[in-house]
């Protein structure tokens, strides 16, 4: 079997594709409204692992053209580590679920431990990408090798990013602040009942002077598939409170008749838009994902008729 002997180009190739793959990893690294990860120790954790994921990409290039195929087939290997680090990270977010002001729920545990596995795959597809283009430009001037393979591994990397990104609640839903109304002890939203758990005339002036709510409105009748799940409704009531945080209160209730959901706080943050900006920015979970094609040829003629 032919050895494998670095050359100068070849050095250059896994330096740049080693780069380009890491970056990309801690570009997908950007903190949101989600706040995961949120501390130092888990942006490490990530980008270390985007580093392996690109470092696999990098050397895969120069193996394969040295003819030495089974150096490749650690590759192999490398997905089930990617395999591995969801399933790490699955676990990890169900220990801490007991911890939380409310749980993120199984669905959207699942979806956060896909998307970070898959974020290592478009680390190691851009810097494949990126050695392809020094590999094949290999007689060229290395500036004009690592201009074209810049552009190429960014190509790679927002058609990636454009592809995996999912829907938000913003993209489905209108996001509103509800009127908070207590009625013979009962607490209602938008004239949606909400609970009648409220407590004495105190917990009721907390709720009246302190609490929150937002509405939600589904764009069309066939989100309600995703906003009625309870995993869905779920994950947005986490989001809000880990982002506001909750004093006393907090629920979420449906209205049966026209798909309206409410969520209501009384948080320790009082902030009504940062309230609705999270909601909207709330990833609407794989495991409920439709395809809305049918439904909403179903919508329209039930509509004409």
């Amino acid at each position: 079997m032919k050895a494998l002997v670095l050359t100068t180009p070849h050095i250059y190739l896994i330096v740049i594709a080693i780069i380009g793959g890491t970056l990309a990893r801690i570009a997908t690294l950007r903190e949101d409204y989600r706040q995961y990860p949120s501390f130092p120790n888990g942006y490490l954790n990530q980008a270390v692992f985007g580093f392996v994921a690109s470092t696999l990409g990098a050397v895969a290039i120069p193996a394969l053209m040295a003819n030495n195929f089974t150096a490749v087939t650690f590759l192999t290997l490398a997905l089930t580590q990617f395999q591995n680090v969801r399933k790490l990270e699955l676990n990890s977010l169900q220990l801490l679920e007991e911890t939380e002001y409310t749980k993120r729920g199984n669905a959207y545990i699942d979806g956060i431990a896909k998307t970070f596995e898959a974020r290592n795959y478009i680390s190691l597809l851009v810097a494949i990408a990126i050695g392809i283009c020094m590999e094949v430009l290999e007689h060229k001037s290395i500036l004009l090798r690592i201009l074209v393979s810049i552009i190429a591994g960014l190509a790679v990397f927002f058609g990636l990013t454009r592809f995996s990104r999912g829907k938000r609640i913003g993209d489905i839903a209108e996001v509103r602040q509800g009127e908070i109304l207590i009625k013979n002890g009962e607490l209602y939203v938008d004239t949606i009942f909400v609970s009648n758990r409220i407590g004495i005339e105190r917990g009721q002036e907390m709720i009246l002077n302190e609490g929150m709510a937002v509405v939600v409105y589904p764009k069309s009748q066939h989100y309600r598939i995703a906003l009625d799940n309870f995993g869905q409704r779920q994950a947005i009531l986490f989001e809000i409170t880990r982002s506001l945080g909750v004093k006393r209160y907090h629920y979420t209730r449906k209205n049966y008749e026209d798909g309206r959901i409410v969520f209501f706080v009384v948080p320790i943050l009082h902030d009504i838009e940062t309230m609705i900006q999270v909601v909207r920015h709330t990833p609407v979970l794989e495991s409920i994902k439709k395809t809305h094609l049918f439904l909403r040829k179903w919508e329209e003629e039930h509509v004409r008729h």
